[in-house]
């Protein structure tokens, strides 16, 4: 592998080839590739042993021209402030090219979850959510779970932003228990729109994702559900990997059977599958379809020449830098980008966000027909915009129409001297 990708430059890139098709002037350019705000902050918190520990965290807001602010919080050692303003961009596109009225947002703490107790998590997240509270809620800035995040860590957040604005505002973050305000079909919604995405690229191209071979780098919340629901729709899921490895096996593996096998040992590779591979051999296994799930630059230009796989759909977000995108458009490797095929955990978000401001509830079959309409109607836009105007890939399409949504609302609200 390659030196990593810087995540903010990949994101530029990937808004300069949507503009070369658009009729946009360079400062305007310039506001569509930067975020409006990034806040940059040092947590102090007292650990178990009474010592006290610096973290260095982030939340950086981008593009609010189609409403509040949306997007997670991660835990993890490798954020950075390029990282989440990366990340807030591609937000922003997601939202755009579902049609949601959000901007973009993303968050994170320099931090590996893994070495503190859920005591220290608590207060780091309380002490986070202190730092955020100017700038978050339900009409400015939303956070939700991301990596390493969950609903714990959202209703710690809405818990301590009550508490300190003497208020209930359920929707002042998304991705909440359903007692605290959740929606029915949250935790599944980033896989299931990653199914719903495989399932309409094979139609689009002709064939059937029933008896596809399948595999799975990232095991977590999206890779684990998007695996299980192909499963479930006739797919074979050959291979799955978390951090330690892979588990393969050429006849189909139990998606459910490994998760649990997951969560018992901490391992996917501990599940009884025939051999063991590393995640740069998932990457390039002979598949059907590939579902990278893990985190941003997975493939780089250099990986993706061993790439076999006829079709990628992109759970995780930014996992093909720029360089692999060029390398896999020549090779005719079809590409469903993450601002379309991930969208899923967003757009129950904002199903959430309006079930808490109504404060009325809807059934989980309803949160799953109503997210189906939304991607199915994103993907058939994307199919046309690409035919249409006969672009490249489909990723240079889901940033034309994110683009032109977004300059859209930029122009009906004008410019502020």
């Amino acid at each position: 592998m390659s030196e990593a990708a810087n995540p903010f430059e990949s994101l530029q890139e990937q808004v300069d080839d949507a503009a070369a098709h658009l009729d946009v002037d360079a400062g305007t350019l310039a506001r569509l590739k930067n975020p409006e705000r990034v806040l940059e902050t040092n947590l102090s918190v007292e650990l178990d042993d009474g010592s006290v520990e610096l973290f260095r965290a982030y939340r950086s807001q981008f593009n609010g021209a189609r409403g509040p602010y949306k997007g997670g919080v991660r835990y993890h050692p490798q954020v950075s402030r390029d990282e989440v303003k990366a990340l807030s961009g591609w937000m922003a596109y997601k939202c755009a090219v579902v049609d949601i009225p959000y901007g973009g947002g993303k968050g994170g703490i320099v931090v590996d979850p893994d070495d503190y107790s859920e005591a220290e998590l608590e207060r780091l997240t309380r002490a986070f959510a202190t730092e955020l509270r100017p700038i978050i809620g339900e009409d400015r800035d939303i956070p939700a779970p991301d990596v390493n995040t969950g609903r714990r860590e959202m209703n710690w957040i809405k818990d301590t932003y009550e508490t300190l604005e003497n208020t209930t505002e359920p929707g002042v973050v998304t991705g909440k228990a359903p007692d605290s305000g959740g929606s029915a079909g949250r935790v599944e919604a980033t896989g299931r729109s990653v199914m719903l995405t495989a399932r309409e690229a094979f139609e689009y191209l002709g064939e059937d994702v029933e008896g596809a071979t399948v595999a799975v780098q990232g095991y977590g919340n999206a890779g684990s559900i998007a695996a299980r629901l192909l499963e479930d729709v006739g797919a074979s899921v050959v291979a799955v990997s978390d951090s330690g490895g892979a588990a393969y096996d050429p006849d189909g593996l139990d998606t459910r059977a490994a998760k649990a096998r997951k969560n018992e040992t901490g391992e996917v590779t501990d599940y009884d599958a025939p051999e063991t591979l590393t995640n740069e051999e998932l990457l390039t296994l002979d598949v059907d379809l590939l579902v990278p799930a893990a985190l941003e630059n997975a493939i780089d230009g250099e990986l993706a020449h061993e790439v076999e796989a006829d079709v990628i759909v992109e759970a995780a977000n930014g996992p093909l830098t720029p360089d692999a995108d060029d390398v896999l458009a020549d090779r005719d490797v079809h590409v469903y980008p993450d601002i379309l095929a991930n969208a899923g955990g967003v757009t129950v978000s904002y199903f959430e966000w309006v079930q808490n401001r109504q404060r009325f509830y809807w059934s989980e079959e309803r949160v799953n027909e109503e997210l189906e309409t939304v991607i199915v109607d994103a993907f058939d836009r994307l199919t046309s915009t690409l035919e249409e105007r006969d672009l490249p890939n489909f990723r240079t399409a889901a940033y034309v129409v994110a683009i032109e949504r977004v300059l859209a609302a930029s122009e009906q609200s004008g410019v502020w001297p």
